[in-house]
């Protein structure tokens, strides 16, 4: 027993003469002293060789050299913990600070944004809808029929077939959702991401994005719809922007028609943009057809409504100049970086 207690005043004088310059250092005094296999230990299992006269001096013994042991670790780690911690020299606090970047949205974002508070202030409350439709809400209940060019899978991604589900090639389909839940008036507008199968291009992209508006009421008129447009593009481009309408189609609308503005660029007198024409297309309009109504158990007697719909990027193309749709999607920062100050 001698021997064993020589053993611990050797063990002790050890690890207090033991110096710690790293957490590698501390780590291995931890596994040598205190570890599953450590002195530690192995001292205590030393414990069932003792005679029974002396169990309760040597328990005494080797309890105190287990406190010790992990009272010197302690000791070790916190010295290590306040020489490791850094000082600083003299700090010039009347220095201006390290710049910090600021990010700011996507340029789609922002004129997505503009686009719908112009059309809040006057009413119009965001509707949104899924992405992926089904048939009846993107296309049958928009009056589009089934030998329709739209349908053909050559211009639209469908997901399943008998029944079919697509993904979105407009946000109509969210117009039909509301009529569907929602009594007149209704006074909505659109935005979302909508999906085309196109070759991608500077000019066309397989997915791009729209605000569509609607509003149903009675006595609703084309002079409505002539106002509530004029009002957002001499908001969204200024008050020397013209615009002009011009007879078209649409199954959704009856009468319908193309809205042109005055080319931002070249102020009307003629560019590349605008193909030298001096008019720039921005969205398709018109007056919501009648059996678009019915369909949804809205008396067109009663009611009438209008509605439009214009591309995001076509916005944007004529707010910031971009020309390449692809580089909206590219995430490349450079490009992102223009739009800082836009926000």
């Amino acid at each position: 027993m001698e021997a064993l207690l020589e053993q611990i005043e050797s063990y002790r004088q050890e690890m207090s003469s033991y110096q710690v310059a790293n957490a590698e250092n501390l780590e291995a005094f931890r596994i040598k002293f205190l570890g599953t296999k450590g002195i530690v230990k192995n001292v205590m299992a030393e414990m069932k060789n003792v005679p029974s006269e002396r169990k309760k001096e040597f328990g005494q013994i080797l309890n105190a050299f287990k406190i010790f042991a992990e009272e010197r670790f302690e000791t070790l780690k916190e010295s290590l913990t306040s020489t490791s911690q850094q000082t600083y020299p003299d700090i010039d606090w009347s220095l201006p600070g390290d710049p910090i970047p600021v990010g700011t949205r996507h340029p789609l974002s922002i004129v997505r944004n503009q686009m719908a508070s112009i059309f809040k202030r006057l009413g119009f409350a965001i509707a949104e809808g899924p992405e992926m439709e089904d048939d009846w809400h993107n296309f049958t209940a928009l009056n589009l029929p089934e030998n329709h060019p739209a349908r053909d899978m050559q211009d639209t991604f469908y997901l399943n077939q008998n029944p079919d589900y697509l993904l979105r090639t407009h946000t109509s389909s969210v117009q039909a959702r509301i009529m569907e839940k929602q009594k007149p008036p209704i006074r909505i507008i659109c935005p979302g991401r909508v999906y085309r199968n196109e070759t991608i291009s500077a000019r066309a992209h397989c997915f791009f994005h729209q605000l569509e508006g609607l509003y149903v009421d009675e006595h609703v008129s084309f002079a409505d719809l002539k106002q509530t447009l004029y009002f957002f593009v001499q908001e969204m481009f200024g008050k020397d922007v013209k615009l002009r309408f011009r007879p078209s189609y649409f199954p959704f609308t009856e009468p319908s028609a193309e809205m042109d503005i005055s080319c931002t660029v070249c102020g009307g007198h003629g560019c590349s943009l605008c193909k030298y024409t001096g008019w720039v297309e921005i969205l398709g309009c018109g007056m919501v057809h009648p059996k678009m109504l019915d369909n949804f158990n809205i008396d067109s007697n009663k009611f009438t409504g209008f509605a439009f719909g214009m591309g995001v990027e076509r916005i944007c193309q004529l707010k910031f100049r971009v020309n390449d749709l692809r580089l909206y999607s590219q995430n490349d920062v450079r490009f992102l970086r223009q739009f800082t100050g836009a926000v």
